[in-house]
């Protein structure tokens, strides 16, 4: 893993989406930024990532009523989306089952990451992107250890039946264009992840937990 840590890109992906409006933001505007690929390893360069007025976020880095000590988004608190703007939230939607579907934030365009702002500090700092949409599939381990590896009764192995998850509905960097079958990154706070070499296409992106 020390290996990866240095030799691959850090991109940002959304496993668990939740969607974030900046109601100031213009209708129409998309920013490009440049992101370094690994910060700890300059030699890989950088990437241009889009940014816009409608974005998406790991649903667990908001809360209605936020926790002791969280320190994400929640209604009233400012954060950084990373390697871009603070965002302060000011409202939320809810389904008719009470889930939250949709964050609303105003942001402040001075404090662009890199325009050497000083005016104030924030907490927190969340990932973000704006697209496309792809598949993950989480691998875990096949044997369910805690259980042991056979089963005392009839002797078979105890599976885990969780060994796989796959998640449809992900959204991740418009910055693999040139990435291909078995290329690996590592994603923002969840992990090492490579590209399907059998089902992944530039325009159905899959990739697979390492």
């Amino acid at each position: 893993r020390e290996d990866l840590k240095m030799k691959r890109p850090r991109v940002m992906a959304v496993l668990n989406p939740l969607k974030l409006v900046i109601d100031n933001y213009p209708e129409e505007q998309i920013e490009y930024l440049e992101a370094p690929n690994n910060m700890e390893n300059p030699e890989l360069g950088s990437r241009s990532v889009p940014f816009g007025k409608e974005l998406y976020i790991e649903q667990e880095d908001f809360m209605e009523v936020p926790v002791k000590k969280y320190k994400r988004l929640y209604p009233g608190n400012e954060v950084r989306l990373m390697n871009e703007y603070f965002v302060k939230c000011v409202s939320y939607e809810t389904d008719a089952e009470g889930n939250v579907t949709v964050v609303h934030c105003t942001y402040d365009p001075e404090t662009k990451c890199g325009t050497g702002f000083t005016g104030r500090k924030v907490k927190g700092t969340i990932h973000w992107v704006s697209a496309p949409q792809a598949e993950v599939r989480l691998y875990e381990n096949l044997i369910d250890e805690e259980k042991g590896v056979y089963n005392k009764e009839d002797g078979s192995l105890n599976l885990n039946p969780d060994s796989l998850q796959i998640l449809k509905e992900c959204y991740v960097e418009d910055s693999f264009n040139e990435a291909g079958p078995c290329d690996s990154f590592q994603f923002v706070r969840n992990g090492y992840f490579c590209i399907d070499s059998k089902d992944s296409t530039p325009e159905n992106l899959v990739f697979n937990r390492i």
